[in-house]
Formats: structure tokens, sequence, C-alpha cells
């Protein structure tokens, strides 16, 4: 017998039309051109299992933005005063006649309740069906579809309808015309060898004076090597000590099979962090998410985010959620196999969750231009949720400058995919969502930019209030027409701070290696707002949450919070990219950060603080 228990409230208050017939009038609620670099090839076995995520529309989430600004505005009386669970859910519940016609068209192909899952809300509806039904449903044909590049082969469909009736009940179905590919964001990857270790900088080496950083000066070899030591000199952090016991928690995203290994985590602690020698971390597996410790097995992602965070944050209790979900298809195997994109997946679990870590960072992301934006968008207002609940979010910038990181113009790869492939500077999502705090990358002492640091300008978000007086400082001093037509110049705008982002000495598989890449920044910089949450824990005020509206008040207020990079370059697209420059630029941001004079700023009552 079929679960009907969820209707009966809606039955009562709405009389129960007949089932739409299977063959109603659809309406094509998306449609895209062929993407760039996709072949498609066979017809998708019509056995195949795919999972359909149906979103329903949120009302009232201008609602719930309304209450993220006001919580996150260090100059609003609300601030700090995030929301529960519970009356994040009830902002962005759908309207009781979407769910009943969607309910209504779900059984009319024979879905029950019994058959499908909801997100706490009920603004998600899941459900597992054969290739064979979603293409009734939906009035599509999926192919395979291979990745000229990769060889890899997803399963899916360039448009697909709906019911007429329910095109103000449905916002988007998924997976059917998302064609991204989540990518790890680390760019440099080599093993301590002799040439380096010839070139290592002597023992006896005058440190580098740097004013900003905790005593003044980074010792010398930071140009070289970074550690958990350097990054605390020179973010001004040296003495303090988080507290284990005040509720702080900091959270590391993982994917694509990359395995934080705990045994390595031991070799990194002994190297660089030897008080926190027998510590470790919970993992939390996601969607099948595996935690395979075989030492050959590490990931050096994972392992890159998980020592720095975790090390800089010692003894904060540090969280590691595993998500599974990775295409290919197989066209050989038949079973259910889920190719959402993983990061809704996490999102979908971290949601159902009464108490998260205050910090999280991310080291994954797609080009913008491959998200359809209505999933963008709602993935986005995913991220906006965690925020009204006092949850930061960090993510790293990217790895290609404006976007492929090639400045010669006969090799550019920068190609836009809506069928007319002309050259555009290639933003990264979820960096991209204003939710967000995105981070760039930054080399040497003293800091400059380094070459690779993600940043341009969002095509699907416009540029949120908190950053329009610094970005239109940047795009001002910009001379006339430059790259003009390759950038949107209204919309949001990457990164939005910095940190170090190269030379990082982490241990893979049990031998020391040398990694970068903004991958290495967004841990930094996550480890960095940890700490200060643990500052304001221990002194009874709410974590930071939502950061963004606070770092941009504080850098038109107190810049000296922030070191600003004027130096270096992000180039890519087969230009040189945009230029380092005073306040805030697409290449750093507002700069790295200084703990010490933000610690000062965010443990005292902030709607006191003159200037502020």
């Amino acid at each position: 017998m079929r679960t009907l228990s969820f209707w009966v409230p809606l039955a009562l208050a709405v009389v129960v039309s007949a089932i739409p017939a299977k063959d109603c009038a659809h309406k094509v609620k998306e449609s895209i051109p062929p993407p760039r670099g996709w072949t498609k090839s066979a017809p998708a076995p019509a056995d195949h299992i795919i999972e359909l995520r149906i979103a329903l529309p949120q009302p009232n989430f201008s609602e719930l933005e309304r209450h993220l600004y006001e919580v996150s505005d260090p100059l609003h009386d609300r601030y700090g005063q995030h929301l529960s669970k519970e009356e994040v859910e009830s902002l962005i519940a759908p309207e009781p006649e979407s769910i009943h016609l969607v309910n209504e068209w779900l059984a009319a192909h024979g879905l029950y309740e019994d058959s499908l899952s909801r997100s706490p809300a009920n603004d998600w509806v899941f459900i597992k069906v054969p290739v064979s039904l979603a293409e009734e449903m939906l009035k599509t044909e999926y192919h395979v579809w291979t990745h000229d590049a990769s060889g890899d082969a997803v399963v899916r469909t360039t448009a697909y309808s709906i019911p007429e009736h329910l095109d103000n009940h449905v916002e988007l179905i998924q997976p059917t015309t998302m064609f991204a590919r989540m990518k790890s964001l680390k760019t440099t990857f080599r093993i301590n060898d002799a040439q380096e270790k010839a070139a290592a900088i002597p023992a006896d080496a005058p440190p580098i004076s740097v004013p900003s950083a905790s005593g003044g000066h980074v010792d010398a070899s930071c140009n070289q090597t970074i550690t958990i030591t350097c990054l605390q000199q020179l973010y001004n952090a040296v003495g303090f000590e988080p507290s284990k016991k005040n509720g702080n928690k900091i959270g590391i995203t993982g994917y694509l099979e990359q395995f934080a290994n705990k045994q390595d985590l031991q070799s990194f602690y002994a190297d660089q962090r030897p008080d926190a020698l027998g510590s470790s971390f919970d993992t939390i597996l996601i969607n099948g998410g595996l935690n395979n410790q075989t030492l050959s097995e590490a990931g050096a992602e994972a392992n890159l985010d998980t020592q720095f965070a975790y090390g800089l944050t010692f003894p904060t209790p540090g969280t590691f959620f595993s998500t599974g979900g990775r295409p290919p298809f197989k066209p050989d195997d038949l079973t259910t196999t889920n190719t959402n994109e993983p990061y809704s997946e996490w999102l979908d679990f971290v949601l159902k969750q009464k108490t998260l870590p205050q910090s999280i960072s991310t080291s994954y992301a797609d080009d913008e231009q491959t998200v359809p934006v209505s999933f963008a968008k709602r993935v986005c207002n995913g991220f906006a949720q965690l925020g009204a609940r006092g949850v930061s979010l960090m993510f790293s910038s990217g790895d290609g400058g404006v976007g492929d990181g090639e400045e010669d113009p006969a090799l550019q790869e920068c190609f836009t995919n809506d069928g007319r492939n002309v050259t555009r500077f290639v933003p990264l999502f979820p960096p991209t969502c204003p939710f967000v705090t995105a981070v760039g990358g930054t080399i040497h002492i003293p800091e400059t930019a380094v070459f690779f640091s993600g940043g341009g300008f969002s095509d699907v978000f416009p540029r949120p209030t908190y950053q329009e007086l610094a970005v239109s400082k940047f795009l001002s001093k910009l001379a006339p027409g430059t790259y003009k037509g390759l950038f949107n110049p209204n919309g949001r705008a990457v990164p939005d701070v910095a940190a170090q982002a190269d030379l990082f000495r982490i241990f893979l598989s049990g031998v020391p290696v040398s990694i970068g890449g903004t991958s290495a920044a967004a841990p930094t910089f996550t480890g960095i707002v940890s700490l200060l949450n643990s500052a304001r824990l221990s002194k009874g005020l709410p974590p930071l949450g939502f950061l963004n509206p606070l770092i941009y008040t504080i850098q038109a207020l107190e810049p000296s919070a922030f070191n600003d990079i004027t130096v270096g370059n992000n180039p890519g697209c087969g230009t040189p990219g945009f230029n380092a420059t005073k306040g805030w630029d697409p290449v750093t941001g507002v700069g790295t950060p200084n703990f010490g004079k933000l610690k000062d700023i965010v443990t005292l009552d902030l709607l006191h603080i003159p200037g502020l």
C-alpha cells in the first residue's frame, strides 16, 4: 500500500482534481545549445536509473535574504542574531499548491510518496526513475554524451519540458541540461627534489621585515617553503591559542575520491605542529563517499586542505566531509548511478543537520558557464541558508587567472558555450555566488599576487551592494574600453580576499612534497576565520557567519586589518588579466588577513566601535 499521509493536510484545503493526463500540454522549461567540448553518442539505455531532483519555488526567499543581510551587517542592530534551522526552513518552504500539483503530476506517472524523498523544507523532491520514464515525464530524449578531452561520459539532454500548468510550480529539474565538470583547484604539485634542496635558503639568513606580521618579521625560509609557522607569523597570529571547548569547529569538504589520510596528518604534525601529535579529525561520509586510509591512496588536495586547516587551528575540532557522486556514466553498468553535482549532494546533507562547523572550506568548482543558470541560483540560495544559520563558507577562487591561465592569444581556450564560441573570461561557480567568500592567492614575502589567482566578474549574479563601493573604485581606474566584451562589469566580483597559495609543504603518501593553488589559500583563510570565531565564542559572542558584508565594511573603515596586495596580475584568455592594485582588485580582493587586528575588531561590540 502506497503512503499518502503527506497529502492528507493538502486534501483538506484543496479539492483534489482528476489526475492530469500524461499527454497534457507541455512547455519547454529549459533548452541549451549542444555544449562545447562534448559529443553526443548513443541514446541512453532505457533502463538506466537516474535520480531526478525537482526544485519547487521558494516564494519567500527574498525574506530569507533580508534576514541574512541584517544578521551579517556589522552596522545593523541584528548583527550576529542568526536563524535556527527551523526558521530558515519556514522561510524557504514552497506554497502548498506547488506541492499538491507536483504530487498530482508524479502520481500520474505512478510515482507516489513512498517512491520519493524530500528536503526538510519540502522545496526539493528526489526520485529515482529509469531513463524511459524520465523521457516520458519530461518529453525529451536522453543521450550518452562524451567529454572530448577526458573521455568521461554522462547521461544528459539539451532540453526538457513540463506540463504547462506546472510552469510556475517547478523551478528546475536536474540532471537534464547540466554539463558541468567539477574540478579540484590545484595548480602546482612537485616532489621536493635535490634541486630545491640545493637552492635552500641558508638557516642563518636574516628574517624578512614585514611590519604587519607578528613581531614585525617573517622567517626567510618562508620565501621557499610555506609552513604553519610562516602563516602564523605573516598573518599576525603567533601566540593565539584557540579553545577546543567553546563549541567552535572547522570543516573541510572533499570530493572526487580525494581521501584525507590520517597517517600523513601525523607526519605533518611531527614536522610542523608537534603539539598536535595524536589528535585527528572526524570524517563524515555523504552520498556514498569513502574513507580509504591506504597510504598510497592519499589525496593531495584532501591532505593539503586538512593538514593546513587543522594545523592552523589546533586544538579546534575538525570535520572532513567525504562526498561521493562523481560521473562518469558507464554504458555497461545499468545500476543506479548518481550523476548530480557532488556539491549539491553535500548541500542536501548539511542543510539537514542541526549543528555544523562554523567555518567550512571548499577547493572545488565548475566553470560558471557550464552550470545552468537556474541551478546555479538555486545552489547559491542553499549557501545563503547556511549563512543565515551562522556558517562562514570559503571557496577557492580558481587557478586559471581570468580563465585558462594562458596569456598567448593564439593558445587561449576561453570560448563561450552558448553556440557563439566567442572569447570571454571564465569565472568559476560557486565562488561567484554572492553568499560565499571567494579566496584568491598570493606568493612570496612581501606578498604579491600569484599569477594563477582566479578573479573576475560573474555573468550570472549581479554585483551585491556590500561590494559596490570597493569594486566601483577599481572599475573607475580601468582605462576606457579595457577588455570590453570579455567580462560583465556589473557582475558579482571575485575574489573577496586572498592568502598564500604556493610552496606549501605537506605530507603525501608518507613523503614531504610542495604544493600550491588557491586550494591552499582557501583552507588558510578558513583557518584564520576559525581562529576569529574561537575568539568570539570564548567571549560569549556568536560566530561570524556570512562574512562578506563585514569584510567590505572593515576594508572601508579600517583597511589595515587586511594586507593590501598591489603587485601582480592574473593572465588568461589571451590577455595579461587584471592587475593587483590599491584597494580591492579582481586578483586578491581586499587583500590578506591581519589576524591580530581583525581579532581586536570582531571581539568587541561592533556596533560601538568608532568608525563602525
